[in-house]
């Protein structure tokens, strides 16, 4: 089955990772729902570049860690498409903080939008997958799941709680035809030039075998490869794109 007339969700797709997932996946064909929290503008850019591509877009404005927002977001989406296809849960946040200085408001957050998003979003579009016998989601969990950072902690926790949904996804929704897997990137070559998370990303280039930074466009190809026919025997897995750097 071709991916015309299928559908695409994909959360925090203003910028950067999620805009070339968004703009990789309307050149696969799906049509596709941009999300954002609070920049209407740069949401409503990156759904003029995936019409001029040729397939439909809308923007989906809300913060995918209240349940209340994302309801509204799947009722808009399931109202202007009928079904969303695929979910690609891009959307986090990772503040820098130490342990100790933490409050109980900054762990809710980090865990709301990157945790608890990724699972509103599951359950607002898997009864319209399982109808439809077929279905992608794809999750992103990153280094932080994988190795756990001093002063990140609510994002390792979060990130490897993440890791765990997808595995339990799998398994209890791909007897419908529905896979669930998860990326996680290695260091990307960030948009913001100037800011102190793009100087330390820029700092793990000697880190990385192939020699570069990843582009966003790394991280769109295995999407694209997860959510089209010829990756429906992947499922459960968490796949690292990041050049070989060590995990």
């Amino acid at each position: 089955m071709a991916s015309a007339n299928r559908t695409a969700f994909i959360s925090g797709s203003a910028r950067n990772i999620g805009r070339a997932i968004a703009l990789r996946l309307a050149r696969d064909g799906f049509n596709i729902i941009v999300n954002g929290s609070r920049d209407r503008d740069a949401c409503e850019h990156v759904a003029a570049e995936v019409e001029s591509i040729g397939v439909a877009a809308m923007v989906a404005m809300g913060d995918v860690g209240k349940s209340a927002d994302v309801h509204a977001m799947a009722g808009e989406a399931l109202e202007r498409f009928g079904r969303v296809d695929v979910l690609v849960n891009n959307a986090a946040i990772r503040p820098q903080k130490k342990l100790l200085e933490m409050s109980d408001d900054d762990w809710d957050r980090v865990i709301s939008v990157d945790l608890n998003g990724a699972f509103y979003l599951s359950r607002a579009f898997l009864p319209g997958m399982v109808e439809a016998g077929w279905g992608r989601i794809v999750n992103m969990a990153g280094m932080n799941a994988i190795h756990g950072y001093a002063g990140r902690a609510p994002v390792s926790a979060a990130k490897h709680g993440v890791w765990g949904l997808t595995k339990a996804l799998g398994k209890e929704f791909a007897p419908a035809g529905i896979t669930a897997n998860v990326i996680s990137p290695g260091p990307i070559r960030p948009d913001e030039s100037g800011s102190e998370h793009a100087e330390h990303i820029r700092s793990q280039l000697s880190r990385i075998p192939v020699g570069r930074l990843g582009e966003p466009g790394d991280i769109a190809a295995m999407v694209s490869l997860l959510c089209g026919d010829d990756g429906g025997f992947i499922c459960s897995q968490m796949i690292a794109v990041n050049g070989g750097t060590e995990t």
